[in-house]
């Protein structure tokens, strides 16, 4: 899990969707389904391809939640670029990552260098300084070569390839991913390790951004089909035998790749579909991470969206009300997201004042948070509302309400 991977509002019957690639940047940071540690085989040595936070943070796909690995740190923050760009380097702080060896001292030196170029990298991108970044990377992953470093390879060419993601220059990001993931290979990194994934989920994703649908497809399908192969495989170990985070994680990753697909099925209306990976991802995030977990909600929210665009509006308030009365226990930072959801399925159903007043306390909400784009969202539902009203066709006879003249 903020990546917006936003929760949609629902002003209209038809569908409004942000392109893929912003919701799936805020797809897998928004939530814990992103709390995957990238691990080289090596498992000493920890190769982050895509900081990971547990976002709970931005809410993978809640109005806030920002695409990147998920943290709980992050779980506050409430706009998604900024944490698009932020959870690019979130797990950077990791820096044993290169493995301290005995080594000569101009190696262990270049190592130094490098580190501080990363540093420096990531501070550019919290400031946007996204150009100076870029600069930043290139010099470090040329000192990388140099020293035929390739954990710093992996690592390097994996934020440079988040960073080109991030920026929209998806053939660039396209090339440096396949690039992380050959070093990755060719070191012996197993083809169903998570690292390894989770870059063919990232391929997948631009692919499905790029429109090149076969290729989308078939990288979604190997993703899942790999991750339940594994899963099924980890069933047969024995419990000390792999840790329960590893365990976990993997799951995790599944439900966000599931999450990812749904949200693809959904932008091509393939609705069934996207319905049918949503509950899996749900029922995943539920069982992992608990159901007033910011990302269920999310998901819920989700679920709900779909149900309601192939008209079964009823099922698809039952989810949200349920989302919008956990988050309210939760204290959940983007309930002002899911009143407007809420708000746009009750006027889909006609329900045109409960639908009017949750409108009404939602952009209350999305006002005093300072969050802008629900604010914008939510007020293009009050002006469907206001058609719905001033409509014959559709204005129910209820509405005005009839006002009784008094009797003489």
């Amino acid at each position: 899990m903020a990546f917006r991977s936003v929760i949609r509002l629902l002003p209209a019957r038809r569908a409004r969707f942000h392109p893929v690639v912003v919701d799936w940047t805020r797809a897998q940071c928004l939530c814990s389904l992103a709390h995957v540690q990238v691990r080289a085989n090596n498992r000493e040595n920890v190769v982050t391809s895509w900081p990971v936070e547990d976002e709970p943070g931005r809410h993978r796909r809640s109005c806030k939640v920002r695409n990147a690995a998920c943290s709980d740190e992050e779980s506050g923050d409430r706009r998604t670029e900024r944490v698009n760009k932020h959870f690019i380097l979130y797990s950077f702080l990791a820096f044993s990552f290169f493995g301290k060896s005995d080594e000569e001292d101009e190696a262990k030196k270049t190592e130094d260098e490098i580190i501080i170029l990363l540093k420096r990298a990531k501070l550019s991108i919290m400031q946007d300084e996204l150009q100076a970044a870029s600069g930043y990377l290139h010099q470090a992953i040329r000192l990388a070569h140099l020293s035929h470093n390739n954990q710093a390879i992996i690592y390097t060419y994996s934020l440079m390839a988040n960073l080109a993601f991030v920026q929209g220059q998806l053939t660039n990001a396209e090339k440096l991913f396949k690039a992380a993931m050959s070093f990755l290979l060719s070191g012996g990194t197993p083809q169903d390790d998570n690292a390894v994934i989770e870059m063919s989920l990232k391929l997948a994703t631009i692919y499905a951004t790029q429109k090149k649908h076969e290729l989308a497809d078939h990288g979604f399908r190997f993703c899942i089909e790999s991750l339940e192969a594994k899963i099924e495989k980890q069933k047969e170990l024995p419990e000390d035998a792999l840790p329960d985070e590893e365990r976990k994680d993997t799951k995790l990753l599944l439900g966000l790749t599931l999450d990812s697909r749904a949200r693809y099925r959904t932008a091509m209306h393939r609705l069934e579909q996207a319905q049918g990976d949503y509950q899996r991802a749900l029922q995943i995030c539920r069982d992992e991470q608990g159901e007033s977990h910011p990302q269920t909600l999310v998901l819920m929210n989700d679920l709900a969206t779909v149900l309601d665009l192939q008209g079964h509006h009823q099922e698809a308030l039952g989810q949200v009300k349920r989302a919008v009365e956990l988050g309210k226990e939760a204290g959940h930072p983007d309930q002002h997201v899911l009143l407007g959801n809420m708000a746009g399925i009750l006027l889909h159903q006609g329900q045109l004042e409960e639908s009017a007043r949750l409108y009404q306390e939602a952009l209350a909400m999305a006002q005093a948070n300072g969050d802008s784009e629900a604010v914008e969202q939510i007020q293009e539902g009050l002006k469907e509302l206001d058609k719905k009203k001033n409509d014959p066709r559709t204005r129910p006879e209820t509405w005005p309400p009839r006002v009784e003249k008094p009797r003489v």
